[in-house]
């Protein structure tokens, strides 16, 4: 395992040797779902990046930033223990962006303007602004994230192809725990009741794919609703079924043939999303 702390002396030590590369951006508190994400890279690469970069311009919430979860050093140890392949990047924000802290602003084609664009203004223009900088400056042949982020996932899609990179951007499954929860760093924020709590959204996206193709999509709406009123210390955010393209929310009075269920819930002051392929 090699460490850099600026890109600068990272790009100068990539090479032909290092090629094909592989690279995981993350936010760190590394998790399985993570460690997945580096051993398909692992699978398929000479090489192997991984940046641990908290990114400041992707929290509409500066508490959320604040609290958000830090294991720089068990981060480092669990990645050391997977191969010496792995080249981790650990960036100040003055190396990312300069003296200036600010997202820049970039042609979305309308991905960022439901579900997580609405409720966090802002979030995708600052995911897209460290996502192109580490395409651009590190070029890696392939970068992989995960499908549980699905909305992020398309919206770097489309940077990366808008920008004519060529990086190909693999998308990956989402790793759940036993009950169903989906994999997220957010989840150590967690209290040991909000825990127990939070495989509720699995288990909302499951109602709605069991009965979707037997009733509208306005049904199943009423049907997850009333399930999360049921269970008053989770508190839905929202619910809607969109294509799994465009992201735009499905006829209401329509059976669900096709398309990907979207939740996101409160439990406390913890956010928690999910996703569910409805085919």
């Amino acid at each position: 395992m090699k460490v850099f702390k600026t890109s600068q002396s990272l790009a100068e030590y990539l090479s032909n040797e290092t090629r094909p590369l592989g690279m995981v951006p993350t936010m760190g508190a590394l998790h399985l779902g993570h460690l997945s994400l580096i051993e398909r890279a692992l699978q398929e690469n000479q090489s192997v990046l991984i940046s641990i970069f908290v990114n400041p311009t992707q929290f509409n919430d500066k508490n959320d930033l604040i609290n958000y979860p830090n294991s720089i050093d068990e981060d480092l140890l669990q990645i050391e223990k997977i191969s010496e392949k792995i080249l981790v990047y650990l960036p100040k924000a003055d190396d990312v962006y300069g003296n200036i802290v600010e997202a820049k602003s970039f042609d979305l084609a309308g991905l960022d303007q439901m579900m997580e664009g609405e409720k966090r203004s802002g979030h995708f223009q600052g995911v897209a602004t460290v996502v192109a900088h580490f395409l651009k400056t590190f070029s890696p042949d392939r970068a992989y994230f995960g499908e549980k982020d699905f909305q992020q996932l398309l919206i770097i899609d489309h940077i990366n192809r808008s920008l004519k990179l060529k990086t190909k951007i693999i998308g990956c499954p989402v790793v759940r725990e036993k009950d169903g929860l989906a994999m997220s760093s957010r989840n150590s924020l967690l209290t040991a009741d909000q825990r127990k709590q939070a495989s509720k959204l699995f288990e909302g996206l499951q109602i709605a794919k069991s009965n979707a193709k037997k009733v509208p999509y306005r049904s199943l709406k009423i049907m997850v609703n009333a399930f999360f009123e049921k269970h008053n210390k989770i508190t839905l955010d929202y619910f809607i079924i969109a294509d799994p393209n465009t992201l735009k929310e499905i006829d209401l009075e329509q059976p669900v043939h096709q398309g990907r269920a979207f939740i996101a819930a409160y439990l406390g002051k913890i956010r928690l999303i999910d996703n569910l392929d409805m085919s």
